[in-house]
């Protein structure tokens, strides 16, 4: 059995496939790539040049939401989704919600501010990789910046909307969560591990395998601290089932 998947270390769809790994007990070898440079790579294994992709026997996985399918289905211990039907699509449903509304946004209204502080944001992007990687990416930051900024539509007008659509996605989150504390059926599920990994970036949990700051860069330190109480069942979930 050889598993390895090919990922940014900061990337929380990355994190969701990680935790799905780790929490089935698997043993994977990860393959850090770097920013632009990872095309040539993943066009070899996969349709599309986004992470994650999981390589095994001969099979290129990619996504998030195929990687956990994929490895339901190829290892059914400790399964991530439901085994009753309803809550199977239930809990499909929820995931998908989750990428679009809290992935995706997350991840634009993070980037407009972390995008202005370079040092921070090549640390992350080297994380896991050669020692050249860290003066390269300086090196190439300013184009670096403008290709994720087009790519990701990165912007103040769109980061506002994102941080706008990332409350409304907490708002139902957490009124969502049922009297068992999850999001799903009685248990911990794909579900709430995508919740989770996805809020991640904004509590910095020592689990994800970043160097964190001690506090995110300004104005998102004090947006993201008004967010705690919200912040609050994720960041819980994640204590639970991540694990070390």
């Amino acid at each position: 059995m050889s598993l390895t998947l090919y990922q940014f270390p900061i990337s929380h769809f990355c994190e969701k496939a990680r935790w799905a790994l780790d929490f089935k007990a698997l043993d994977y070898t990860t393959k850090n790539l770097l920013p632009g440079q990872h095309v040539k790579v993943i066009r070899r294994l996969a349709a599309q040049s986004s992470v994650p992709v999981l390589e095994h026997e001969g099979r290129s996985i990619q996504g998030s939401e195929q990687i956990l399918t994929y490895l339901d289905e190829k290892f059914p211990a400790r399964k991530l989704t439901p085994v009753n039907s309803g809550e199977a699509q239930a809990a499909l449903e929820w995931e998908r919600y989750l990428d679009k509304e809290i992935g995706v946004h997350v991840r634009r209204y993070v980037y407009q501010t972390l995008l202005q502080h370079p040092s921070l944001v090549t640390g992350f992007f080297a994380t896991g990789g050669p020692f050249w990687w860290r003066p390269w990416l300086r090196l190439i930051y300013p184009k670096l910046v403008t290709v994720m900024r087009k790519r990701m539509n990165i912007n103040p007008a769109t980061a506002a909307e994102s941080k706008q659509r990332v409350l409304m996605a907490l708002e139902r989150l957490n009124d969502s969560v049922g009297d068992s504390g999850y999001l799903v059926g009685a248990g911990f599920s794909r579900a709430d591990l995508t919740a989770a990994a996805l809020l991640a970036p904004l509590f910095m949990p020592p689990q994800y395998g970043l160097n964190w700051p001690a506090a995110l860069p300004e104005p998102l330190h004090s947006e993201v601290a008004a967010l705690e109480p919200q912040l609050q069942w994720a960041r819980d979930i994640y204590a639970r089932y991540r694990g070390a």
